[in-house]
């Protein structure tokens, strides 16, 4: 059955679940008891032909997560669960932990190291070993817990909403899995202007890069971090290869760094309404060039990080003319992106002409003598 039935809201972060699970980011299913929410896990491993392991956070032990340790040949080793093997055999699936507020935060503590580093005892679980959560917030969790702070700030936070009208019609005809996306991953172009963009962002509001939380319960929720805006970066680059919509790259944003940082994320990158880097690549003299300095600086490191990821000399003479273009308005900017441009000078790249006139800029990336005289140096 198609994803029709489902609610907006319901359809929305049922989206935002699969694009997670497509970026590799932990993600985070918050909802009541018998919402589901375990439910549409096995629905989306079904889906994507990927086994699916359980693992309910209450019942299990701190070793279930850091190993037992064994000896074998006179040396201690932390054997691993038998989930986590059948995970390591399979090479890829889902590992779905159930229950995280109703672990306590020993148990949590050792969920960590399987959620940032994707280790289990001394075993590495494949990178195609996607992680997902779920969790009942405290105060409806028998003795809930709240979750720690480094947990919390790992995951992508979604709330799963429940509506009659899905609900009647799932129990009716059937709950619908999840969309996959697994076939839809980022190129390189596209996954240099996410993280070029999120980088933007951060210049115009440093105060945003951290701001960790000082109450316990929105500590355990998301919250701003360089971990987390990296995050954000995977998730945008993974929402313009799948098409996403504005609904579920919203959750995704708001699930990973908190509503205050989110929402301002979001409005700006509504009111930029920057250029496509292609398409100012492909026309570097004509495309209109931006007054505000943010603009200049977000569409400028976009631009150059799309010519490295394409790596051929047309590109980044392309971008050269970009620089060129901005230099004039905001010289520090474009020092940056010349410094970036020049360290990824594909074999036989020549700067276009007429570029001596931003000698400056060029002296900084290394292209030209402290005396600014002659032409830049060979490739």
């Amino acid at each position: 059955m198609g994803g029709e039935v489902f609610a907006i809201g319901v359809a929305s972060v049922a989206e935002a679940l699969s694009i997670s699970v497509q970026a590799g980011v932990p993600v985070l299913l918050w909802g009541s008891p018998g919402t589901g929410k375990t439910s549409v896990v096995r629905a989306l491993g079904e889906r994507l032909g990927w086994p699916t392991e359980i693992v309910i956070g209450s019942i299990r032990e701190p070793a279930d997560f850091a190993g037992l340790p064994v000896v074998i040949d006179g040396a201690v080793q932390m054997a691993p669960p038998l989930w986590a093997r059948r995970l390591a055999a399979a090479g890829h699936g889902l590992l779905f932990l159930d229950e995280l507020t109703t672990a306590p935060p020993a148990v949590q503590a050792a969920m960590l190291r399987v959620v940032l580093e994707r280790v289990v005892g001394d075993l590495t679980l494949p990178a195609a070993v996607r992680v997902v959560a779920a969790a009942n917030p405290p105060e409806e969790a028998a003795d809930g817990w709240q979750l720690s702070a480094p947990l919390a700030n790992r995951l992508v936070h979604l709330d799963w909403p429940v509506d009659a009208q899905s609900v009647s019609q799932g129990i009716a005809m059937g709950f619908p899995a999840p969309p996959r996306f697994d076939d839809r991953v980022p190129d390189a172009a596209q996954t240099l202007a996410a993280r070029a963009l999120v980088g933007a962002f951060l210049e115009v509001r440093p105060a945003l890069v951290l701001a960790v939380p000082t109450v316990a319960e929105h500590a355990g929720r998301a919250w701003p971090s360089p971990r987390s805006w990296e995050s954000v970066a995977r998730l945008l680059a993974a929402c313009d290869a799948t098409g996403a919509s504005d609904d579920a790259r919203a959750l995704l944003v708001l699930g990973t760094v908190g509503e205050g940082a989110g929402i301002e994320l979001l409005s700006w990158l509504v009111h930029m309404d920057l250029p496509n880097p292609e398409e100012v690549l492909a026309d570097p003299d004509g495309f209109e060039l931006p007054e505000r300095s943010d603009r200049a600086f977000a569409v400028l490191t976009a631009v150059a990080s799309v010519a490295i990821a394409h790596g051929d000399a047309a590109s980044w003479s392309a971008a050269w003319r970009v620089v060129a273009r901005v230099a004039d308005k905001a010289p520090d900017v474009a020092a940056l992106a010349a410094r970036n441009l020049a360290g990824a000078r594909p074999p036989g790249a020549e700067l276009p002409a007429g570029l001596l006139h931003i000698a400056p800029v060029l002296r900084t990336a290394g292209l030209m003598g402290r005396e600014g005289q002659g032409d830049p140096p060979p490739a």
